[in-house]
């Protein structure tokens, strides 16, 4: 089961890694395909919302045509995606090749969860989501400091030929020693489910579930898209301090990962998610409090930013793997799908609040301390219904 795992978080790293890499390399990209800035820094978001949208039809995919053959789909794509992006010499085709790695991302994220959900229930499912999750967050914190290596080595175009021979490598890997996991009562689906993802939507147990993930991810994308602004431009880091700020915060998110899993065995899924509530309330309100209590000479330190930061993303830590767990769990004929929809709320929920909190005429700190309180919230939603969950579905009428 180990080795099982292993796979399915390679899996899961291609898309962080496709977000985070190359994004010290964003300056160079622009003067090398002669493009502003802005037009290079419209591919992240585009990229997100590629793989969210995308989510919904790979769902019915891994239903219909088991998981090991889209996982191989995923991964070809990402290689040429890559390739392309490696060998651009015009925004437009930098463009396509980040449509296609985004389309990749889609296969090899509901492959991974869903794979998941096939082989594990309750508390192990939980866990192993904690640890798909955990992943997830501590790239986004190494990624730009691996990238920025490579880049200043060999150039902007090394991180995306670095993306390549990874996916390569996982291809491999997945070929060898991947099994099959679809079960055989699948239900298979005949072209967008849309009936099923109504029904799983009107799901008060899957909602409050898939936002309370949806939150937590938005409030650590707030908090990444904020901090260079922060860190550097107000606190004074250089991007060396930059980088090691970003790297201990996602050690400190895989250690608080490995401890969830195990107060998980011990004190319960729902215990995890109040904790979930209390650490991202903590979080905010300590960064209230150092923005309004404290001397304005010391207000640009940077540990009054990544101190209720750390608070917070234990937060993260806490909620992902039992939430999703709680969501997935009843849908054991359609793991596909609801793995999708449950993917495709917790990306395109999560990038769509940071993203309307970021524009708002606020501090950042207090952009922040907002999306935080609303991370607290949906946690606190989700701990509530976890209490009164009664039972497992099997399917869907």
């Amino acid at each position: 089961m180990q080795k099982f795992t292993l796979l399915l978080l390679s899996l899961v790293l291609l898309a962080p890694l496709g977000i985070d890499l190359y994004l010290p390399t964003l300056p160079q990209i622009a003067e090398g395909l002669h493009t502003p800035v802005s037009l290079i820094q419209t591919t992240i978001p585009l990229f997100l919302l590629v793989m969210g949208l995308g989510q919904l039809i790979t769902g019915p995919l891994v239903d219909n045509y088991g998981r090991k053959p889209i996982a191989l789909i995923g991964l070809a794509l990402y290689i040429i995606g890559s390739a392309i992006a490696a060998t651009s010499t015009s925004w437009p085709l930098f463009l396509i090749a980040r449509v296609v790695q985004g389309c990749a991302v889609c296969c090899s994220a509901v492959v991974a969860f869903s794979g998941v959900r096939d082989r594990l229930s309750g508390d192990d499912a939980a866990r192993a989501y904690g640890f798909l999750n955990g992943a997830l967050n501590i790239v986004p914190a190494l990624a730009p400091l691996l990238g920025g290596l490579l880049a200043s080595a060999f150039g902007w175009r090394a991180p995306f030929w670095f993306l390549c021979g990874y996916a390569a490598l996982i291809m491999l890997l997945v070929i060898i020693g991947l099994p099959e996991t679809r079960p055989a009562n699948t239900l298979r689906v005949k072209g967008l489910p849309i009936a099923q993802y109504a029904e799983i939507l009107r799901q008060p147990r899957f909602l409050a579930f898939a936002f309370a993930n949806a939150g937590a991810l938005g409030m650590v994308l707030t908090y990444v898209s904020l901090a260079p602004q922060v860190l550097m431009t107000e606190g004074g880091l250089s991007p060396l301090q930059f980088s090691f700020a970003f790297g201990a915060n996602g050690f400190w998110i895989m250690l608080v990962s490995v401890f969830v899993n195990k107060t998980i065995r011990k004190a319960g899924r729902p215990f995890c998610l109040a904790m979930g509530f209390i650490t991202m309330l903590l979080g905010a309100l300590l960064l209230m409090a150092g923005m309004y209590l404290l001397p304005a000479s010391i207000q640009n330190h940077w540990a009054l930013y990544m101190l209720p930061v750390a608070i917070s993303v234990a937060g993260l830590a806490f909620t992902v793997g039992p939430a999703t767990s709680y969501a997935l769990e009843p849908y054991q004929q359609q793991a596909g799908v609801a793995s999708a929809l449950q993917g495709f709320i917790q990306m395109a929920g999560g990038a769509a609040g940071s993203l309307l909190i970021v524009v708002l005429p606020i501090a950042e700190k207090l952009s922040l301390a907002w999306m935080m309180l609303l991370g607290a919230a949906l946690a606190l939603i989700a701990w509530r219904c976890s209490n009164n969950v009664r039972g497992t579905l099997t399917s869907l009428k």
